[in-house]
């Protein structure tokens, strides 16, 4: 089978494509033909080495941890899921097992291939609602997933202020439609591009990066983009009592913050106990949760795709079709 693969460490310009051996499902687990598939930070991180400390590479490596496609072979054990449904989901690939600290870890060979293989017990893979279209599907399983899961920790009620920033990536694209829909006055961050965008998706307010522009006494904050650095910047835009939910991987500490009068809520649900690859389905056959793919890319241009999403602004989420 061909895969899109890093054969050493460096920039995403160093991918190319490899034919590989076509991987077979053991106990447990599904072969699924890959139809759609996101890139994501991960996948640049990993090939530049930033996870060396953690999980060294053996090469090739495949990338690739959010899919949509079809089960195509199913190993002993399986009851879920049978040869010909429509799947989709999240999974890291193999080679980064130290870096899941999950009781149920949702793992691949690696989704920019034309099959990969997946563990099919995870609550991070669901069926495919057939009202969700593959491209969707493929986009949205982390920034669904994730959206779904900071507006139960912030518990917006109607009314309040949402401050969003970072809101032009794949979590935000899906949030500030939520944000909206219950209620929330939205204020996002974004280039002067984007504020069309934005409004439409939502935001009543659309700021430019500087902090120095950041609105003040809002009920949240969603911080999608901050390092742990610049949370207090954040922080100072809420009222006291606000909460400040962060995605940003670890945990921060409160003393971050500059201030004790709020409340910080941290996102990382690699079980799925917020909720999981169900829920999203549900939610985006219901028509309430999207999100907005910025470009999509032909898997022969894969390696410019990987290269696009990190070099370039993409409003949305980067899709590569097979």
């Amino acid at each position: 089978m061909k895969a899109l693969v890093a054969t050493r460490y460096g920039e995403p310009e160093q991918l190319s494509f490899a034919d590989l051996d076509l991987p077979r499902p053991g106990p447990g687990q599904i072969q699924v033909k890959i139809a759609a598939a996101a890139i994501n930070p991960t996948d640049i991180r990993v090939i530049t080495g930033a996870y060396r400390g953690t999980a060294e590479l053996e090469f090739p490596y495949v990338p690739g941890n959010e899919f949509a496609g079809t089960v195509t072979e199913v190993g002993a054990g399986v009851t879920d899921y049978q040869v010909g449904d429509e799947v989709f989901g999240q999974a890291l690939p193999r080679q980064l097992r130290l870096v899941v600290a999950a009781r149920r870890p949702s793992l691949s060979t690696g989704a920019l291939a034309e099959y990969a293989v997946f563990e099919a017990s995870t609550p991070l893979l669901a069926h495919r609602p057939a009202a969700v279209p593959v491209e969707q599907a493929a986009a949205l399983p982390i920034a669904g997933m994730t959206a779904l899961g900071v507006m139960t920790l912030a518990a917006i009620r109607p009314g309040e202020t949402a401050f969003v920033i970072g809101a032009t990536g794949g979590v935000g694209t899906a949030l500030v439609p939520l944000l909206a829909a219950a209620g929330a006055r939205v204020v996002a961050t974004g280039a002067a591009t984007d504020h069309t965008v934005l409004r439409e998706l939502g935001a009543d307010e659309v700021l430019g990066y500087d902090a120095a522009g950041y609105p003040s006494g809002v009920d949240a904050v969603f911080d999608l983009v901050l390092p742990h650095d610049r949370l207090s910047a954040a922080a100072a835009a809420l009222r006291p009592g606000g909460r400040l939910v962060t995605i940003i991987y670890p945990e921060p500490a409160k003393e971050l913050l500059g201030r004790d009068d709020v409340d910080l809520r941290y996102f990382m649900d690699m079980d799925g106990e917020i909720g999981g690859m169900r829920e999203v389905a549900e939610a985006a056959e219901r028509g309430v949760l999207s999100v907005r793919i910025a470009r999509r890319y032909r898997f022969e241009d894969a390696v410019e795709a990987a290269v696009t999403y990190a070099r370039e602004h993409n409003l949305g989420k980067v899709v590569v079709t097979m």
